[in-house]
């Protein structure tokens, strides 16, 4: 039997090397562990006397360590052991760049496991079990009935959806014409062979604003746009083949299931929103959520091609969901939003050509927080629910909104209209409260004490009404976070440990600079916010956080006000007109019945 021994190179600190004693002795090793604080010598005496062939030493931060492991390893060939025994050095700090650096021949660093030790005293190739950290694509919505458990909201629902279907059916769009052509005569697969766009552009143009058609004219791109250069692809192909080939994964959960942990890229150019999403990934991103230009959401049609914007937010054209999809790792979830703008219906057309596995609607926030126009947004909203059924798409209903000024309660009204809306036709939403410092709440004292009575009310609610999944976001903590990155990552964290403890699906998460960035947002304010959330989950595991009463009267006031709103709602009896008017947000609470796509809507002639 091999003998081992195992030495920290330290006055105190010898936790990870009884770690890894006591794995090598269920390995079959036989180990010898000496105490802290022996000298170099009485190390080295103790290695001769017992004729090891391997002396694993440990050593934590401190003054002149570089020095005193140098030396170490100039008094282990002074007594001629060096050439004979294997020496590992192991500790928080150590990586084995600095152990080869020093003279050792391996160094381990935090996350060493005793495989890879075991690897290294038998002189074998560490080999990492790809499956160990083997992540699934999960379907969040498996498991939810939608069934209602409040019967008396449940029959508001039923009211308004009829009366939303019956105004809907004779009625279409710009945006949903071309999202018909988009879904009879564009195919994906025949676009990536490089067989053409088929018969859509010659119908498409027509139906477009001025950008995408001066595009299709003449091949005049939006200002801020332009085509990736063919160096350029060949740097981000080199990127990724280089990148994968090393990439891993990593489980922020612990050792609950979820919440599933989104974040959103969007930078402008796909090429950073890669790398930005192959770091999410690495650090343990579950998913990741494509923001698009404002100026996109206000535009009739897309443009296409390779593009980079110079702006906020990543074009939306096939040629860039393609290199992303390409991009992202097989458990990755990928959400593509088509909830505030002109092309709604078409972008869930796309995503679901495209690969996406979830979309995000909610024609009430496009058409109060958005600009869009209310009865353009409930059309588009409308046929975008059946086109993300038809390509198996879940989404969620976002409730934005609040950040506007709208309360919870009416946000929460229009977004359980939008599902029940969508459960009738046969789709699969997902309510996605706000966890935030809404300015109703901000007014209102109703976070004076604390984040976590009003936060969880909401869930509380919502859970009271039907039974869906739930993904707070977004991104959770919005407002707490201040431009201090140690804080903002610390509020997402605590929000995220909230979410954690009531057992919802999913949260949506920003980075550290998000709010305070004044420009790209940064890699390493992403790894930031990923690694705070990590550990508030590793820090309460399967404990949870206890809310005050204050929790359930906050449920009550909440459900009590969307009932009041679904009344009025119902009572008006034309939900465009209910938007107008204010019953789902008022001008004086900061919602705005937008104005993008105003006289577009047409009927459909029999």
């Amino acid at each position: 039997m091999k003998k081992v021994l195992l030495a920290p190179l330290d006055p105190v600190h010898d936790i990870g090397l009884k770690i890894i004693a006591r794995g090598l002795e269920e390995a079959g090793y036989e180990t010898l562990l000496l105490p802290p604080d022996l000298t170099e010598e009485e190390i080295i005496d103790n290695a001769l006397r017992e004729n090891t062939a391997t002396l694993l030493l440990s050593r934590t931060l401190g003054y002149g360590v570089a020095e005193i492991l140098a030396r170490f390893v100039d008094l282990a060939d002074a007594a001629g052991i060096r050439a004979k025994v294997k020496l590992g050095i192991g500790g928080m700090a150590i990586r084995p760049e600095l152990a080869a650096e020093l003279g050792f021949d391996a160094g381990f660093g935090p996350g060493t496991t005793v495989e890879e030790v075991v690897c290294f005293i038998e002189g074998r190739e560490y080999r990492p079990d790809p499956t160990r950290c083997a992540k699934t694509k999960p379907d969040m919505t498996a498991g939810y009935g939608y069934g209602y458990r409040h019967a008396g909201i449940a029959a508001r629902l039923d009211r308004i959806s009829a009366q939303i279907m019956d105004w809907v059916k004779d009625k279409s769009s710009p945006g949903v014409e071309r999202a018909r052509l988009r879904d009879e005569l564009w195919n994906a697969a025949e676009w990536r062979a490089r067989r053409g766009d088929g018969e859509l552009y010659r119908h498409y143009p027509a139906l477009c604003g001025d950008i995408p058609r001066k595009y299709y004219a003449s091949g005049e791109l939006h200002p801020k746009t332009r085509r990736f250069t063919k160096t350029e692809v060949e740097g981000l192909e080199k990127y990724l083949a280089d990148t994968k080939a090393r990439m891993s994964v990593r489980k922020l959960q612990h050792s609950r299931r979820k919440p599933l942990v989104f974040v959103q890229y969007g930078t402008g150019c796909p090429f950073m929103d890669i790398g930005h999403i192959l770091a999410s990934e690495a650090w343990g991103a579950d998913g990741v959520v494509h923001f698009d230009p404002s100026w996109g959401a206000r535009t009739e049609g897309f443009l296409d091609g390779f593009l980079t914007h110079q702006e906020d937010g990543t074009v939306i054209t096939p040629a860039n969901f393609n290199r992303i999809k390409g991009a992202l790792e097989d458990s990755t979830l990928w959400q593509v939003r088509a909830h505030r703008g002109l092309n709604t219906p078409e972008t869930a057309v796309l995503a679901g050509k495209m690969g996406a596995d979830l979309t995000k609607i909610n024609f009430c926030y496009g058409a109060l927080g958005a600009g869009t126009d209310p009865a353009r947004m409930v059309v588009d909203g409308y046929h975008t629910i059946l086109y993300a059924k038809k390509y198996n798409l879940p989404f969620d209903v976002v409730t934005n909104e609040e950040l506007c000024g709208v309360p919870a309660h009416k946000a929460f009204a229009g977004m359980l209209i939008v599902a029940d809306l969508a459960v009738r036709l046969g789709g699969r939403p997902i309510l996605q409260p706000l966890f935030a410092y809404s300015p109703e709440v901000m007014v209102g004292g109703l976070m004076a004490d604390n984040y976590v009575d009003f936060n969880t009310a909401k869930i509380k609610a919502l859970r009271g009404i039907i039974d869906a999944p739930l993904w707070p976001g977004a991104p959770i903590g919005f407002l707490t976070h201040t431009e201090d990155r140690v804080q903002s990552a610390m509020a997402t964290a605590l929000h995220a440990c909230l979410a954690s403890s009531l057992e919802v699906d999913a949260i949506s998460i920003a980075s550290t600079d998000e709010a305070y960035s004044g420009g790209p947002i940064s890699a390493p304010s992403r790894i930031d916010t990923l690694r705070a959330v990590q550990e508030g989950f590793r820090f309460f595991g399967q404990a949870g956080i206890n809310p005050t009463s204050e929790a359930d009267r906050y449920a009550d006031e909440l459900v009590a006000g969307i009932e009041k709103v679904l009344d009025e709602v119902a009572a008006r009896g034309d939900f465009v007109a209910a938007v107008h008017e204010g019953l789902l947000g008022s001008r004086a609470e900061g919602a705005y019945p937008g104005r993008s796509g105003k006289d577009t809507v047409t009927i459909v002639k029999k």
